[in-house]
């Protein structure tokens, strides 16, 4: 399989697994807390780990740039899901 292909499934596996958590308990899911505390707290979350990934980028490396990326597009896939936008309509616009 193509590695592109893998890693659009991948993301797509894990919006699923996010939206799945929308209704759990959260003291136990830190997804269903994101929900639980609204989109502002979901868009903050978002604006940090996107500053963080830059901070990453320009002073501490591509380990730590890949571990924050992976930070910005889960809080990025959790934004979607709680706007009900499935991964397919972005692929689509890119």
């Amino acid at each position: 399989m193509n590695e592109k292909k893998i890693n659009s499934e991948v993301l797509e596996r894990v919006f699923e697994i996010i939206k799945s958590r929308h209704s759990e308990d959260p003291d136990i899911s830190y997804t269903a807390k994101l929900f639980s505390e609204g989109r502002s707290k979901i868009a903050c979350k978002l604006v940090e780990e996107a500053t963080e990934t830059i901070v990453a980028a320009l002073h501490e490396g591509e380990d730590k740039v890949i571990s924050e990326s992976s930070d910005l597009l889960f809080h990025l896939l959790v934004l979607w899901a709680d706007l009900d936008i499935e991964p397919a309509r972005v692929w689509k616009e890119l």
